[in-house]
């Protein structure tokens, strides 16, 4: 027996090592992959951006962290922070609509599904939306479709780049038709974004699902998704109902959806933020010539252009 072996046994044996290793599982030290099954320590998986350093299994994120990924430190301005939902259809099923307000409010420390705010991106402005699945799953609601609208119409105003991190279960069923008009509403102030000539990218993560793919996931400019994420309207066995056809298993994974031209990019996560900073340099406004300073310009016929001016 080795000098290794024969300390891993005493460590097995030893019930002191075996408590102070339950209790650092039990504390959230280590975290274990969904998918291969691998034991990391949780500070390294967060430094990693939640993406598993053995297979790549792209963890499920929430709008905090998603914030402290993309945006700049010290540069974050949260908007609507205190719109709030009602409750006008008094609606009930198993619970009351305003109790599992409630209940999602205290659990998650929200005030809804969507955060939307301005900061800096690489030092580039940026107006951004950030989905989050913990609030009853994602679903768009009034109050998610007043945030991201206002968040675009501001976009607009001051001429920034609208990025919206997808993630939901669709329209919210509490709200039945309050619900549905938030797709047209932030279409429509998309499409006043898009003619200012102003750039807009959704970034589908797992899921993206109902009323969010049917409107404003799908609008980009440039529409990024993360591996093997879950995009789609409607579940599979819906769709296959019907089109009375079996559907390929992946149908509704990114990687379909990039082959079929529904996504321009797939960009794991630890990318994100520089695939992002570099798209939006690329679509920014340039200046007229005229306006730039001559040290700016390489082309001599701009010079001597400018310069007989």
């Amino acid at each position: 027996m080795s000098l290794f072996d024969w300390f891993a046994n005493r460590r097995k044996s030893d019930p002191i090592s075996q408590g102070r290793q339950e209790r650092e599982i039990a504390d959230g030290l280590w975290s274990k992959c969904e998918k291969c099954g691998v034991l990391a320590y949780t500070k390294d998986l967060r430094a990693n951006q939640m993406v598993c350093l053995e297979c790549g299994h792209h963890a499920r994120v929430y709008s905090d962290e998603r914030i402290r990924q993309l945006i700049d430190p010290n540069t974050w301005k949260a908007l609507d922070e205190k719109l709030i939902a009602t409750d006008p259809l008094k609606f009930r099923d198993r619970k009351s609509y305003s109790d599992r307000l409630r209940e999602m409010q205290e659990k998650t420390r929200l005030l809804d599904a969507v955060q939307t705010g301005i900061g800096q991106l690489d030092g580039l402005p940026v107006a951004l939306g950030v989905m989050d699945f913990r609030f009853m799953g994602g679903s768009m609601g009034s109050v998610v479709g007043e945030k991201l609208t206002r968040l675009i119409e501001r976009a607009t105003r001051e001429r920034f780049p609208v990025v919206i991190v997808c993630a939901s279960g669709g329209a919210r069923m509490q709200e039945g038709m309050l619900s549905l008009v938030q797709m047209a509403k932030i279409s429509g102030a998309l499409d006043r974004h898009r003619d200012a000539r102003l750039l807009y990218i959704p970034v589908l993560t797992h899921p993206t699902t109902g009323g969010v793919t049917a409107s404003f996931a799908m609008l980009g400019d440039i529409i990024l998704a993360e591996p093997k994420a879950t995009i789609g309207f409607a579940g599979r066995r819906v769709v296959e109902q019907t089109l009375r056809e079996k559907l390929p298993d992946d149908f509704q994974k990114a990687e379909y959806l990039l082959q079929h031209g529904f996504v321009d990019a797939i960009v794991p996560r630890t990318q994100l933020k520089k695939t992002l900073a570099q798209l939006i340099r690329l679509h920014q406004p340039v200046a007229a010539p005229s306006s730039l300073p001559l040290h700016h310009l390489s082309d001599p016929r701009l010079l001597s252009k400018t310069s007989s001016e």
